[in-house]
């Protein structure tokens, strides 16, 4: 059998501090491991009783018979360690990829379940797609969102499975617009807004491509008090006029948010692009916050998981 124990053993260092401080968080999805020793390539996320497993592609050649044994060790060991066992575990193979990956199917169904998060439910599902339906990266811009929304409007973004509206709207928004331009996830977010009773006559879903919605909106003089943007670092969605990447276009998109941000209003802007360098001419224009030390959780070892920014109107 392969010798796993320095995995094990940080894992199970990890696993012990962790547990007790997501139970006194609230969280049923948290962060146990994330490549912390170098010879095992994986992230290892908890979801209630069940296993997120991610193998990074890093290029070593390992023989097939090699490989099984090593993953049935892992395998192993995360059971010994968390007491959830070898079925509960979900495990993809994540390699650099450019596009709408995160809409792919990795053709399985897997299962949909809830996980609570700070007090509000979410629908999840570990093994249909990239992604499970919730960025655990962002929770505390979530928590800083309920904790902003009171009185406000508030618009999501590349809305994804609509979490930062669910938390919006828990905060007294009185009112919302979730963009995104994937049905199977404005059908997600439904499912996620009728499991937290939002009104959805005050929290309206909208299919469209971003860069089309922030110019009808401004065009029809719509402004929001709250505004979450965090898109993807690439997308070629046959669904879009033109692909979008974030690097490049990031000016567009902000310019285009803030002409529906009333004044005294606050937009959120992040990414997950590594290399990703926020352009002068917005801090020229703009206030603009880097508050990506403050957004990042504390089971990220990984401080670079994303970068977020705070933006607002200067003051006249």
């Amino acid at each position: 059998m392969a010798d796993v124990s320095a995995f094990q053993g940080r894992l199970s260092k990890n696993y012990k501090h962790y547990a007790k401080w997501a139970k006194r968080s609230g969280l049923d999805a948290w962060r146990v491991y994330d490549r912390d020793v170098p010879q095992f390539p994986l992230i290892i996320d908890i979801y209630g009783e069940r296993i997120h497993l991610q193998e990074y592609d890093t290029g070593w050649q390992i023989g097939d018979d090699e490989y099984a044994e090593w993953m049935a060790a892992v395998q192993q060991a995360i059971c010994a360690v968390t007491g959830v066992t070898a079925d509960k575990i979900a495990l993809k193979a994540r390699r650099r990829q450019k596009g709408d990956s995160q809409y792919q199917k990795t053709g399985r169904d897997g299962e949909d379940f809830v996980v609570a998060e700070q007090g509000l439910r979410f629908w999840v599902n570990l093994d249909a797609y990239l992604d499970t339906g919730l960025f655990l990266d962002h929770r505390n811009t979530r928590l800083r969102v309920r904790d902003e929304a009171a009185g406000k409007r508030f618009l999501n973004l590349f809305a994804y499975t609509g979490s930062f509206t669910v938390y919006a709207a828990a905060g007294g928004a009185v009112s919302s617009e979730t963009v995104d331009l994937s049905n199977t996830y404005q059908a997600w977010s439904r499912r996620n807004f009728e499991l937290n009773g939002l009104d959805l006559e005050k929290h309206q879903l909208i299919r469209d491509d971003v860069f089309q919605y922030l110019e009808d909106a401004a065009y029809a003089g719509k402004q929001f008090d709250l505004i979450v943007m965090d898109p993807p670092s690439f997308s070629n969605s046959k669904k879009m006029q033109d692909e979008l990447d974030v690097q490049r276009d990031h000016v567009k998109l902000v310019d285009g948010a803030m002409r529906l941000l009333a004044p005294g209003g606050v937009l959120y802007f992040s990414n997950n692009l590594r290399s990703f360098e926020l352009s002068p001419l917005l801090l020229q224009d703009y206030a603009v916050r880097d508050i990506s030390k403050q957004s990042v959780p504390e089971d990220f070892r990984n401080q670079k998981i994303h970068q977020c920014w705070r933006i607002s109107h200067r003051q006249a």
